[in-house]
């Protein structure tokens, strides 16, 4: 299978990582799909042979090092059995997957666990994972938002938002809501987890201060091993949606700088509601588990119930008379909103937190029970299918804020 694939390109050396990823968008029709054919030795899709190959020459000998979105982790998934990946969440080494240290040759990285190996879907948990994401959380008028889902040319322009750069990971990460910030980390795959370690300093000025403020969650690829410096495509070339042999020779004429994997959007209304009762009210759209302190956890599910984003709510106090350190610069549209603040550690939330109050008090007019609620966004996890045909397949812009 090696030598098939290193004479595709007639050149007597090894295919780019533009060429390799046009190979693997053609065999990955199976992304997706519930009921897989395991026997089906003649297909090229279920070659663990060729998945093998395509693994190393892409990560392993292909690697270029010179890239800072390439760390040195080898992501490798074990095969299913006949009861799954047989482990629990409390033996790191029974888990569906293990990692290692990249080297030059494969085989000293794999070494005796060979066959243990899953090379196909190794292969794209590594497309991930050697993937740049960034995540986009912002607060935006709902009003305006609904105008422009139903194809108004009203501008999507965010009150304010927060732009931070996140990693893929085949680990959750359960943050603890209490005093004592402790983090446990357990296997999520086949789910992928995109965490925010420090999301209670990253997001204290997100805070929802109007009932027509809406939350808003993005998760976008733009760098990294779905975007090799050889590659030219454009996600808005709808060809590029295709895997037929027409969009791989098309393959390399535009440019692609990102595409949109999650887009989230619940109201000011949603997350009250669901903040107050305090229990499993919206099913599979929002949920809330409450923690021993005083800041709970909402889930939002995407549309169509892909992804679920995890947020830490809580309520701002009203903190009028408890002023620490020099006031924040405020951006104020129709009485309501924070935009950008110039915060320092501890003297940051106390600030927002005033300032979130005093904007909803403004713009109370008859909500004489509004509550200004704080949102850190701590996760986000997707299954590994979508977000691999996404970065194959996607067809459409990405969702700009």
């Amino acid at each position: 299978m090696a030598e098939k694939i290193m004479s595709s390109g007639d050149r007597g050396q090894s295919p780019t990582r533009h060429e390799l990823l046009s190979m693997v968008k053609k065999h990955s029709n199976l992304l997706g799909k519930t009921i897989v054919d395991e026997h089906d030795s003649t297909d090229v899709e279920m070659d663990q042979g060729f998945w093998h190959d395509m693994l190393n020459m892409f990560f392993i000998s292909g690697r270029d090092s010179s890239q800072q979105q390439d760390d040195d982790l080898i992501f490798f998934v074990r095969k299913l059995d006949l009861d799954g990946y047989g482990f629990n969440d409390g033996v790191e080494g029974n888990a569906p997957y293990f990692v290692r240290r990249w080297a030059p040759k494969l085989d000293n990285i794999i070494s005796e666990k060979f066959m243990e190996v899953d090379w196909r879907r190794s292969f794209y948990l590594n497309l991930i994972a050697h993937t740049s994401f960034t995540v986009t959380v912002a607060i935006c008028s709902n009003q305006v938002l609904q105008k422009h889902r139903v194809g108004d040319d009203t501008p999507l322009t965010p009150i304010y938002k927060v732009v931070k750069t996140v990693y893929a990971s085949p680990s959750r990460v359960n943050f603890h809501l209490d005093a004592k910030k402790e983090v446990e980390t357990f296997p999520a795959y086949p789910d992928i987890c995109f965490a925010v370690d420090d999301f209670d300093s990253t997001f204290d000025a997100v805070v929802l201060t109007d009932t027509d403020h809406c939350y808003c969650v993005l998760l976008n690829a733009h760098a990294g091993a779905a975007f090799p410096s050889e590659t030219l495509v454009s996600v808005c070339d709808p060809s590029a949606s295709s895997s037929s042999p027409e969009a791989d020779d098309d393959y390399g004429k535009k440019k692609k700088t990102k595409m949109t994997i999650f887009s989230g959007f619940v109201s000011y209304h949603m997350v009250r509601d669901a903040y107050d009762v305090g229990r499993h009210r919206f099913g599979s759209l929002l949920s809330f588990s409450h923690s021993s302190g005083k800041t709970d956890r909402l889930y939002m599910k995407g549309p169509g119930g892909r992804g679920e984003v995890e947020v830490a709510v809580s309520g701002v106090e009203d903190q009028s008379y408890h002023i620490s350190g020099p006031p924040s610069p405020v951006v104020s549209n129709k009485g309501f909103g924070i935009a950008t603040i110039v915060r320092k550690a501890a003297s940051v939330a106390s600030v927002a937190a005033k300032q979130a109050y005093a904007a909803a008090a403004a713009s109370r007019n008859s909500d004489d029970d509004m509550l200004p609620l704080k949102c850190c966004l701590m996760s986000i996890s997707l299954p590994w299918e979508h977000i691999a045909f996404d970065l194959l397949f996607k067809g459409c812009p990405p969702v700009n804020l």
